[in-house]
């Protein structure tokens, strides 16, 4: 019977975890599988890791990875997937917005021979219009720049065969962003669809600095045209004064010297002065994301461990 290990990251969600439980052990017992759930616990500072391992005592197909601080989703997505080991891996959410209900349609997909099947929102309840609106520019802009396609209004919530999943692993960057990790190992893909529910319990993690930062790492990661944009602008600025230039000194030549003009020149210079920091501004995030990978730090500390039988 074939395999699956379902990674569950978590971070202060006490009161949705049961809930969760439920709702899984519910649907996988309808798929003709052998089925783990290894919950990663990102540092919570709420009873989330006790709640586990609860669970864990009472059914030991329910383990728990435990980080040594919060690194952040993405990490605990990976500390995940480093140490699954069955036939294929189901990454799902534990607030209960990506219905466990979709995972048989999955494993169904994945039995007819792909190797990636991930979920797309086609509706997203219980979220705002601007986190909709927001979320819509991104992939948007995402996809405009990356080299490669990043699936529009999908989160991590797919299944991966092992040779996929495995391919993924091998990609170490610190600098993380999931789903274009996802997409950029390939292989064969297929798309679901599916309504985002409202959080089961508790209160979202992601607020607007986080998602800022979230962005920023998707676009540095999969993409180097701020670097070219920086650099057209500096050419077309240049290019500007270059003529402007010509322009003065053949009127100078032709008509005499003007008065200098203190408005437009501090026009001129406070619009160079801020092309300038700008440019500077996309060097060094791009320079601060190279910093942070020559340290060759670790991805992810483990605490504990209790893998699910």
């Amino acid at each position: 019977m074939p395999t699956v290990d379902i990674i569950v990251p978590v971070y202060n969600e006490q009161d949705v975890i049961p809930l969760f439980q439920d709702r899984i052990t519910e649907v996988m017992a309808t798929c003709d599988v052998q089925w783990r759930v290894l919950f990663v616990d990102d540092g919570s500072a709420d009873d989330s890791l006790s709640t586990i391992k609860g669970i864990q005592e009472s059914d030991s197909r329910f383990g728990y990875l435990s980080l040594s601080r919060n690194f952040g989703k993405e990490y605990a997505v990976t500390a995940g997937l480093d140490h699954a080991s069955a036939d294929a891996v189901v990454v799902i959410d534990v607030d209960l917005q990506d219905p466990p209900e979709l995972i048989p349609d999955m494993i169904a997909q994945w039995h007819s021979g792909y190797d990636v099947v991930y979920a797309t929102r086609k509706a997203r309840h219980g979220e705002s219009a601007a986190k909709k609106l927001t979320a819509n520019w991104f992939y948007n802009i995402i996809n405009v720049m990356s080299q490669i396609d990043i699936p529009k209004d999908t989160g991590d919530y797919r299944l991966m065969s092992r040779k996929a999943y495995q391919a993924v692993n091998q990609l170490r960057e610190n600098n993380r962003f999931m789903k274009g990790l996802f997409a950029w190992v390939g292989y064969k893909q297929k798309q679901l669809y599916f309504e985002r529910e409202p959080r089961a319990a508790g209160e979202t993690k992601w607020n607007y600095p986080k998602l800022w930062r979230f962005a920023l790492d998707g676009i540095t990661s999969f993409s180097y045209l701020p670097l070219r944009f920086a650099t057209w602008i500096g050419m077309t600025v240049a290019c500007f004064a270059f003529i402007y230039g010509a322009v003065i000194i053949v009127k100078t030549l032709m008509m005499g010297a003007d008065v200098p003009g203190y408005p437009s020149l501090m026009v001129v210079m406070l619009f160079l002065g801020g092309i300038q920091l700008m440019a500077l501004g996309i060097i060094g995030e791009y320079l601060g994301r190279m910093f942070s990978e020559s340290k060759n730090r670790p991805l992810y500390l483990v605490d504990e461990y209790q893998p699910p039988e």
